[in-house]
């Protein structure tokens, strides 16, 4: 390879690793232009969502700020979708809360750091995920699991929220101690908060359906009136900052944000304290774990609408240098939020460039708009973070699953009922392992399917379900699973229960659908040999694949094979039937395999 070559070679590799040197190098006006219409939009949005989330993470209004400039930078740097937009989102804010409030922290400035260094323990685990390629470690989550853990968080998010809407103190990380905690309280409820919480909970349902057409009948350009729907929040915000500060509503016990510090994200650093890295790694591999697949299906979905294409490791260092970058600025841990990424794609972001200026647009916001929020009611934030939650509730995963798999219907429910039960950070965890038994406990009774030839083809299905030829010594398997561990035995006692009603001189077991033969499962098939062997009967194997074939022959398991390994099954069939000596059985009872 010539010196050019190699320099091209590695020009390559370093834009894969940064992708902004690749889709930079094409930027055009025409790019520009829409990205900006984009951040625009997403700033009105983001601006008043990133102060509810700090304040669902139990943080200083100020960190859901600084968690949404440098890390959409950094995103726009490294990660390859062209509408995902990273920032503070509800799920992993709910997760923060309970995991530091797990700690036993003296006071706000500790709790605030550990944020930071939960947000930096996060960055460095989906950093070295991506360097390693391991983002197939997330699909440990199956997707109905994933679905009944947010519509639990949604719940808690929004249950946790009905402090500031009622203006009560309450605390709590199930719903049960939340309710419990509610109900106690219920009657220290101020009246002027309530009103501010529920009439701010009412405008924004309203403002989501029912703004834009207001506008569009008026007369305005559907750009300008998305624009302004989407700035229902802001107007929210606005109103009840006024009423706050016109009728001096703190006097009257009504919370507000009070004073945010002024300028630009500090420059932090996370604790390197090795108790505090310990108590807070579970956490951290959790949140990462959740985020990245929270984060990749969303930008997945938006790139398959624009024919683009995501790369899921490249995604995983995208999203861990976000995370670093929030905690060497003051923020806590990010991931791509669905909602307003949703609003970035249909806004128009054409690049990750948008989410840069979309930063710049929250810099400006943290430098020259904080002191307008002294009087901001908590009570329109927590409104803010329940409408965006209530969407997230999604009880028809239940009712998906039932009629589908029972199985994964019970994975589903437990994790709800364990989240809601016993708080996020157990509902989660439990929902790992329900996915990894669930998977274990499928693969362990793998189907198996008696075949026999189709009369007039070469094709053989399941003895059950089609009318087909079969022969009076001869018996073949389909086995349609992995052969290894968790369900060899199976196979195994399977197997020889089959053959004990005599009469039978092969077996031929049909590796279609295997993939792989671990060494346990080999072992397993050696001694079945024996067995048969013992017995009068040979066992042969056909259509076993290239990679499964390639292993065998590692061994001296087909040297010693008492039958033969057959290129197709009617080839074994006619060597060992054969097939003019076969006999109809079975009428179909289906058109299945």
């Amino acid at each position: 390879m010539s010196r050019d070559q190699i320099t091209a070679a590695r020009a390559a590799a370093f834009k894969r690793y940064v992708p902004v040197l690749d889709w930079g190098a094409r930027y055009d006006n025409g790019q520009l232009t829409s990205d900006l219409v984009a951040a625009v939009i997403v700033t009105i949005m983001l601006i008043p969502q990133s102060l509810a989330y700090a304040l669902l993470a139990g943080l200083p209004a100020e960190m859901g700020l600084y968690a949404s400039i440098l890390p959409l930078v950094a995103y726009a740097i490294f990660g390859t979708s062209r509408a995902l937009a990273v920032g503070p989102v509800a799920v992993v804010s709910l997760m923060t809360a309970a995991a530091v409030g797990n700690l036993d922290l003296a006071g706000p400035s500790e709790y605030a750091a550990a944020a930071i260094t939960l947000a930096f323990i996060s960055g460095v685990i989906l950093l070295v995920m991506g360097v390693f390629r391991l983002g197939f470690l997330a699909n440990f989550l199956s997707h109905p699991v994933i679905a009944g853990f947010i519509t639990a968080s949604g719940l808690l998010i929004a249950t946790s929220q009905l402090k500031h809407i009622l203006g009560i103190d309450a605390h709590g990380h199930s719903l049960v101690s939340l309710l419990g905690s509610l109900l106690g309280h219920l009657n220290q409820t101020n009246l002027i908060t309530l009103v501010i919480g529920a009439g701010s909970v009412a405008f924004l349902f309203w403002v989501r359906k029912g703004l834009k057409p207001l506008l569009l009948s008026l007369g305005l350009g559907p750009r300008m009136a998305d624009i302004l729907a989407k700035a229902g929040p802001v107007g929210a915000v606005a109103v009840t900052t006024l009423l706050s500060w016109g009728f001096d509503l703190h006097s009257m016990g009504v919370a507000i944000v009070g004073e945010v510090p002024q300028g630009v994200p500090p420059l932090t650093l996370p604790s390197f304290d090795a108790d505090l890295w310990t108590s807070l790694f579970g956490s951290a591999l959790l949140i990462s774990v959740i985020g990245f697949v929270e984060s990749i299906s969303v930008a997945q979905t938006l790139a398959a609408k624009k024919r683009q294409r995501i790369v899921p490791d490249q995604e995983l260092v995208g999203l861990g240098a976000s995370n670093v970058a929030a905690a060497l600025s003051g923020g806590y841990p990010v991931t791509g939020g669905f909602a307003r990424s949703v609003v970035n794609f249909d806004a128009g972001a054409e690049t990750p460039a948008a989410g840069a200026f979309t930063a710049i647009g929250i810099l400006a916001a943290a430098m020259f708009l904080t002191p307008l929020l002294f009087f901001l009611p908590k009570a329109t934030l927590a409104a803010t973070i329940i409408v965006a939650v209530l969407s997230l509730v999604d009880f028809h995963i239940l009712k998906a699953t039932w009629r589908y798999h029972r199985a994964d219907f019970t994975a589903v429910l437990a994790t709800i009922l364990l989240t809601l039960g016993f708080g996020v950070e157990i509902g989660v965890s439990a929902g790992v392992v329900l996915s990894i038994v669930l998977y274990l406990y499928k693969t362990s009774r793998p189907h198996i399917a008696e075949v026999g030839l189709v009369p007039g083809t070469q094709h053989f299905r399941n003895i059950n379900r089609h009318k087909v030829l079969t022969h009076p010594e001869l018996v073949t398997l389909r086995l349609d699973e992995n052969l290894y561990f968790a369900n060899a035995r199976y196979i195994e006692d399977y197997l020889l229960e089959r053959i004990s009603c005599g009469g039978l001189k092969h077996v031929v077991l049909m590796c279609s659908a295997v993939n792989e033969i671990d060494l346990s499962a080999l072992e397993t098939l050696e001694e079945l040999d024996r067995q048969l062997m013992d017995a009068g009967i040979t066992l042969s194997l056909s259509e076993v694949k290239g990679p499964v074939m390639d292993r065998l022959m590692r061994t001296t398991f087909v040297e010693h094979l008492s039958g033969d390994v057959y290129l197709t099954q009617f080839a074994a069939m006619q060597a060992l039937g054969p097939v003019d000596g076969a006999l109809p059985t079975c009428e179909g009872q289906g058109d299945a395999a």
